[in-house]
């Protein structure tokens, strides 16, 4: 269970550093008479869901470090 808290709070750590994620999904096509447009949506995961990760995954290590003594 500690690989999945590290894995939180090296992942949250990127997310920090890279100040957010930001990427595109295929969107809705337009289509014109003769013409065909395809188009994208950009997405962004931001910084404050790292901060929450990197929060959990130390509060989840705490924990099972409790549970064990």
């Amino acid at each position: 269970m500690s690989i999945i808290a590290i894995n939180l709070v090296a992942l949250g750590v990127v997310l920090l550093a890279l100040s957010g994620l930001f990427f595109s999904t295929p969107a809705q096509s337009v289509n014109f008479p003769g013409n065909h447009f395809e188009t994208t949506e950009s997405r962004v995961i931001a910084p404050v869901v790292g901060a929450l990760m990197v929060l959990s995954g130390v509060a989840w290590l705490t924990v099972n470090r409790k549970r064990a003594a």
